[in-house]
């Protein structure tokens, strides 16, 4: 469980506006958190099974509020995840010189 202390600290952190307190933002802060305390626990007591399930909920929420924000707002994602130095993804950027689409219809026209 998470110090009311520390949660306020996270809040005031991530939060977007001053009366901010459930934002994707912060809600990814929070789990990033508790999930640092539960991997520390879980590295101690090792056959504690059902803490383990409560990780693996908390990283599966945490991981769609993350899915959501980089759909929603991609600036913000990238910003929490170097914050919270969270592997992220960047994304496919195609880009097509005219060129290469002059190539393409020609194969196509074939």
């Amino acid at each position: 469980m998470l110090d009311p202390k520390v949660k306020q600290k996270i809040i005031k952190k991530f939060r977007t506006h001053d009366k901010d307190t459930g934002s994707s933002q912060i809600q990814i802060a929070i789990l990033s958190e508790e999930i640092k305390l539960l991997t520390d626990h879980l590295k101690e007591h090792k056959k504690d099974f059902s803490s383990r399930r409560g990780l693996i909920k908390k990283v599966n929420e945490r991981r769609k509020l993350l899915a959501y924000l980089r759909s929603i707002e991609y600036d913000n994602y990238v910003d929490i995840s170097k914050k919270l130095k969270l592997k992220y993804t960047a994304p496919k950027v195609i880009e097509a010189t005219a060129e290469a689409q002059a190539e393409a219809a020609l194969l196509e026209a074939k």
